[in-house]
């Protein structure tokens, strides 16, 4: 299976409590693909459970009762952080899933995309959205 790299760089992220985010190392056109989402596909409640006591799992929900757990791939594609106004967005195809630019992203700009989270149960703090965006909504959650 190809891998689709582009030139990307790993820091901390512009939004302080994000911790770690993914800088463009050059410029993306708007539809360009900026990489795959990549790692093992597991069960969702697998995933969960072998993730209970982190802090952040990374996991990317395909929607199936599975998950992509990036926990042992070193893409850098698991630390681009949500926005409510996104640069970026995830296309999903099958079980892979690619982010592309949604519009034009300079060389030094931090990538995000909408994560727009299945609403449940889940102890809301930890969905709760600090992207500073101008029309953010409050929530990691869709809408």
């Amino acid at each position: 299976m190809k891998r689709i790299t582009k030139p990307l760089l790993v820091k901390q992220s512009t939004i302080a409590a994000a911790g770690l985010g993914v800088f463009a190392a050059k410029q993306f056109r708007k539809g360009e693909i900026i990489g795959e989402y990549t790692g093992e596909v597991v069960l969702e409640d697998e995933a969960f459970e072998k993730h209970a006591e982190s802090e952040m799992d990374y996991l990317f929900d395909l929607g199936n009762g599975y998950v992509i757990d990036p926990a042992n791939d070193s893409n850098p594609i698991k630390y681009i952080n949500h926005s409510c106004n996104p640069n970026c967005e995830s296309d999903q195809d099958g079980e892979r899933i690619f982010i592309h630019a949604i519009r034009t992203i300079k060389s030094g700009e931090e990538l995000f995309y909408d994560y727009s989270l299945e609403p449940g149960d889940d102890d809301e703090d930890r969905y709760t959205c600090m992207c500073g965006a101008e029309n953010c909504t409050g929530t990691l959650k869709e809408n």
